[in-house]
């Protein structure tokens, strides 16, 4: 069972953009979080677009 809990909080200069928190043994990884307001593409377009060229490369 993993005992590591992951912390989600965020920084304070910048509301939009998260940062999560994960402690592995001694070393603490902070993941800074970015999405493009532009971007024309959503998470789950990219996602699947990912996993499809992941399976096509496996060919």
């Amino acid at each position: 069972m993993n005992t590591d809990a992951i912390q989600t909080t965020t920084r304070q200069a910048d509301k939009k953009a998260p940062t999560i928190t994960k402690r592995i043994g001694n070393t603490t990884f902070d993941i800074h979080v970015h999405f493009s307001e532009t971007s024309k593409e959503t998470f789950t377009d990219k996602v699947l677009r990912l996993i499809k060229n992941d399976a096509t490369a496996e060919m």
